[in-house]
């Protein structure tokens, strides 16, 4: 008797796009949506935040760097967990696309850490009268930074990518442990930093319009991030991927289509 075959499971149907082979179109296709989106919802975000949003009754006008700086501040710590996530799943799994998901997200990681710390400088220096205080927060943010350095300065100065992989990994699972002291340090200690402006358990303090402009740029740091880290993931997938057929045969038919030798 004849069996039919069995359907792929649902993991077994997300696992197939672990194939750098999919992986790369799918990215392709993916990115100039995202980009487009994060700049439609950037554009909003700061026409709301710097034009339509009130003037705060207790900081005046500085306060609207806070437009810029929590979303910067979230995206720099959701960008390191997953970073986690993905150097977690390529060393239990053996995938190589994961290790190439937590490097290509790395640089943007450390950039949105950069202009969080310097955005909150800015921010601290009419509200605190400096521009930096070894408070919980602002020293817990600071390790993060060196954290995102750390990764990156291991995983380019090794020879051996697969080295690189595994020692970049390791800072990434590590360093993890410092993301909820980042999120708890106003809550475990007392700092100047504030607390938190949005939360799950209770009503936003602040404006509609307030509210409206961060979420708005926090959406718009999220589509930056997954258009530009899968971009330059494609990238790492070439380098890694070149002596596969596939790879080649991409090369000739891009070369053929723009009507240059392969």
């Amino acid at each position: 008797m004849k069996m039919t075959p069995m359907p792929p499971s649902a993991p077994a149907r997300l696992l197939r796009f672990a194939a750098p082979q999919v992986f790369y179109p799918l990215a392709g296709r993916l990115v100039p949506w995202c980009a487009g989106l994060a700049i439609v919802l950037g554009a909003c975000a700061l026409a709301i935040g710097f034009f339509v949003a009130p003037t705060d009754a207790t900081q005046g006008e500085v306060y609207r760097i806070i437009f810029i700086h929590v979303a910067a501040a979230w995206m720099s710590l959701f960008i390191y967990l997953l970073m986690a996530f993905w150097s977690a799943l390529g060393l239990i799994l053996r995938t190589r696309l994961s290790f190439i998901m937590a490097r290509a997200l790395a640089p943007t990681g450390a950039l949105f850490c950069f202009v969080a710390l310097w955005s909150g400088a800015l921010w601290g220096r009419p509200t605190w009268g400096a521009y930096w205080v070894w408070d919980a927060r602002l020293t817990s943010q600071l390790i993060l930074g060196f954290l995102y350095l750390g990764y990156l300065a291991l995983t380019a100065l090794t020879v051996d990518p697969h080295r690189g992989d595994r020692a970049g990994a390791l800072v990434a699972l590590v360093g993890a442990i410092n993301v909820p002291v980042i999120y708890f340090s106003v809550t475990w200690w007392s700092t100047l930093h504030q607390g938190a402006s949005v939360s799950l358990t209770r009503a936003p303090s602040m404006a509609t319009t307030m509210l409206a402009a961060m979420l708005l740029m926090a959406l718009a740091a999220w589509a930056y991030t997954a258009a530009v880290a899968l971009a330059r993931a494609r990238v790492l997938v070439l380098e890694r991927e070149w002596p596969a057929g596939w790879v080649r045969e991409l090369a000739h038919r891009e070369a053929a289509a723009r009507k240059e030798p392969a």
